[in-house]
């Protein structure tokens, strides 16, 4: 949707800026609304939820961009392999075989929120299979056959 070299820029930011070793944080910490713990009262966690909380499942989307402006050399899937390497020590730290729904914005980034959490799973995965080892699901109905079905 954006030119390639913009799209580059973009992502180099969001690397830059987003990334930990849990997924992306919700907004930069040069941001003054930045907050780096997801703890406290209910009014204090409400404010933080999108104000630097991690959340997992944006590392699905941020390897398929990565990968898009950045090519799959043998460089860049390694690093995108070391990224989501980073998860097989979470999956016993809050729900064992789980990833969580969000965490902490800065170092230690302790879980938090759900312990186990289905799109932060499937995401991870989903960037595994499809965008590190490039396995694409075979659909299973033609879309040509739900046309025909009035779907």
């Amino acid at each position: 949707m954006l030119p390639m070299d913009r799209a580059r820029r973009i992502v180099d930011v969001v690397r830059g800026e987003l990334l930990t070793p849990l997924g992306l944080r919700s907004l930069s910490p040069h941001h003054p609304c930045y907050r780096q713990r997801y703890e406290g009262g209910v009014r204090e966690r409400d404010t933080a939820y999108h104000q630097g909380t991690v959340w997992p499942w944006l590392m699905g989307p941020f390897v398929t961009a990565y990968l898009r402006v950045n090519g799959r050399s043998s460089e860049t899937l390694r690093e995108v392999s070391g990224w989501l390497d980073e998860f097989g020590a979470h999956l016993s730290a809050a729900g064992l075989g789980h990833i969580s729904e969000i965490a902490d914005a800065e170092d230690g980034h302790q879980p938090r929120g759900c312990m186990a959490q289905a799109w932060s799973v499937a995401e991870v995965l989903r960037a595994a299979v499809e965008d590190l080892h490039a396995v694409r699901p075979e659909p299973r109905v033609q879309v040509a056959s739900l046309a025909a079905s009035g779907l």
